[in-house]
């Protein structure tokens, strides 16, 4: 996971606002391998404001070995590599306090594989908790957009509630003026 210049992505390059909570890098490059035996998949992706995510520009897949499937080199899966890449580049300010910190999601993500701590996870589910709700609520939901996956079930999932709960919960974030300039389709009812 590596910034356009090449460097490693810190929260330092997360310098975009986006949402009231959150930085974003905006572009990166990620390159993955083992996804399929012998190949190398590299994407290059930028925000694009107007549709609220990240978009791949560049895809390149090679061979790096001599034992690839020639098939599986003609066919790429993004929506993987950009829904591993993107927590490196979402920053957030957990700590309010003058000299704080900004933290990527990934750092967050660093124990078993989730984005919101179990402890936080369980605080934001009790009775009463708003602000902090719909803060966690901004923090999934963008994760989700970002890498144009569906919010409500990445939700769901993190804070271990039903999904009608979690497009309910995003709705009431939006309404009292959290996720502003995040939107996603994914999962949306489609308009006639």
């Amino acid at each position: 996971m590596n910034t356009l210049a090449g460097n490693a992505m810190t929260s330092n390059d997360a310098t975009q606002p986006v949402g009231t909570a959150l930085r974003i890098a905006p572009a990166f490059v990620a390159t993955a391998t083992g996804q399929f035996p012998g190949i190398e998949t590299t994407i290059e992706a930028h925000y694009n404001p107007a549709r609220g995510r990240y978009i791949p520009t560049t895809i390149v897949n090679r061979a790096i070995s001599d034992d690839f499937d020639e098939d599986r080199l003609k066919r790429t899966a993004t929506q993987a590599i950009l829904q591993a890449a993107i927590p490196h580049c979402v920053s957030v300010l957990l700590d309010d306090t003058p000299g704080a910190e900004w933290t990527t999601i990934a750092d967050l993500t660093a124990t078993e594989g989730r984005i919101i701590p179990p402890w936080l996870a369980e605080a934001v589910v009790k009775r009463g908790v708003k602000d902090e709700r719909w803060e966690v609520i901004e923090i999934l939901y963008s994760s989700a957009a970002l890498a144009d996956s569906p919010p409500a079930q990445l939700i769901a999932l993190e804070l271990d509630i039903p999904e009608r709960t979690a497009v309910d919960w995003i709705q009431k974030a939006r309404a009292a003026g959290w996720l502003t300039g995040i939107t996603s389709n994914i999962g949306r009812p489609v308009s006639g």
